[in-house]
């Protein structure tokens, strides 16, 4: 495998929460009491071994995920930013992102976590609506979440926020009147994001007592068609299944994921690929922080990848973006040549599903409503999706 020379992208999982909300299976937990000094310790020691398994590299994007990283003190942040960008040699247009809920109260914090570096920031607001909200079990309202947004506009050149859709009984009109007032906020990226009935959450569970019923294939693929529609009309269109961005405000470091480059993980579950290696943090904080004491890093996974599977993963990931996959890149981390049926590949173009010219091979706007089974046709022995951060 050729060693990957691109820029590096930086993962920080932070996995504490104030609630746990009823659709999120992301490692996230809620603790009375976090020794603050503790977990700024550890998450530098965790920085420090990967640095010293990827040295010499260009520090292209930094992600601060979870959890819930806006709960972080901003102090801890700007030791983590000092920290990475002297291992590593920083890009001059370094993207550093840091999720944050929209409470008052986090808000507070912006000025300072603008002041410790963060230049983007990913704002969950998940609904422009009361109700919608309250069945989300957000603890913020509406007007909370709009005036967490414009503290964020003030203090950051980049924002981003998140909106779920296809909440039980939701119309088609309510969604096009939301996203509709979700455009006119200004902002230069959103994530949109079908609600899904994740296995282990507490939706999954009203799910199986019949209490939760979201809307069926059909109802789904009229939102998505149209919030794809939508927000290409306001100028971002989607450049990925479920991301919305204009021309050149795009998540770097997301693009990192989709194009399958290297990416450090640090903190408690975190993934990364590194040099066709395959590492996974220990998921527990608990556990996480006893690794660390014992052996200065939180690893629980460090594993090669097999040729194929890094030619999979390339593939799964890089067809959920609209530009699609480089098929030379894919060559290349396969090993040889892309593990591609390409019978199936010529019965899709011919059915305007997917597009292959040159060394590019892309799925089409017709077929991003099929991706979920355009992919195990198309990329042989496909594997679950390749396991990442979340995304925004």
């Amino acid at each position: 495998m050729i060693p990957d020379k691109s820029p590096l992208a930086l993962y920080v999982h932070w996995p504490f929460c104030v609630s746990k909300c009823p659709y999120c299976d992301f490692n996230s937990h809620v603790r009375d009491h976090v020794d603050q000094q503790q977990w700024r310790d550890a998450l530098l020691a965790d920085l420090a071994h990967e640095a010293r398994a990827l040295p010499g590299r260009t520090l292209g994007s930094i992600f601060f995920g979870g959890g819930t990283p806006s709960l972080m003190p901003p102090a801890t942040v700007a030791a983590i930013l000092e920290a990475a960008q002297r291992h590593w040699t920083p890009a001059p247009d370094i993207e550093i992102t840091l999720e944050a809920n929209p409470s008052s109260v986090e808000a507070a914090r912006f000025a300072d976590l603008a002041a410790a570096g963060v230049n983007r920031v990913s704002l969950g607001l998940q609904a422009l609506d009361d109700a919608s909200l309250r069945f989300l079990d957000r603890a913020h309202d509406v007007h909370e979440g709009l005036g967490a947004l414009a503290v964020a506009q003030r203090h950051f050149a980049r924002v981003s926020f998140d909106l779920i859709y296809a909440l039980p009984a939701q119309s088609l009109a309510a969604w096009e009147a939301e996203l509709a007032r979700a455009l006119a906020l200004g902002t230069e990226h959103l994530s949109l994001y079908q609600l899904t009935i994740e296995p282990g959450t507490r939706f999954a569970t009203e799910a199986a007592r019949g209490r939760l019923t979201i809307p069926d294939e059909d109802a789904a693929a009229d939102l998505f068609e149209a919030t794809r529609a939508m927000t290409a009309a306001a100028g971002l269109p989607a450049y990925e299944t479920s991301n919305h961005a204009r021309r050149g405000a795009e998540s770097r470091h997301n693009l990192t994921y989709w194009r399958y480059g290297d990416y450090a993980g640090v903190g408690p579950g975190a993934h990364g690929r590194r040099d066709g290696l395959a590492t996974q943090r220990h998921r527990k904080p608990e556990n996480w922080l006893a690794a660390v004491a014992r052996n200065g890093h939180g690893l629980q996974v460090e594993e090669p990848l097999a040729a194929h599977d890094r030619g999979s993963e390339a593939l799964v990931m890089g067809l959920r973006l609209a530009e699609g996959v480089d098929l030379a890149h894919v060559a290349a981390v396969a090993g040889g040549s892309a593990p591609i049926d390409w019978a199936a590949v010529a019965r899709l173009e011919a059915q305007g599903l997917v597009a292959h010219a040159g060394e590019r091979l892309r799925v089409t706007e017709a077929g991003a409503l099929l991706l979920d089974a355009i992919l195990p046709m198309v990329v042989r022995d496909a594997p679950a999706p390749a396991v990442t951060p979340q995304v925004a």
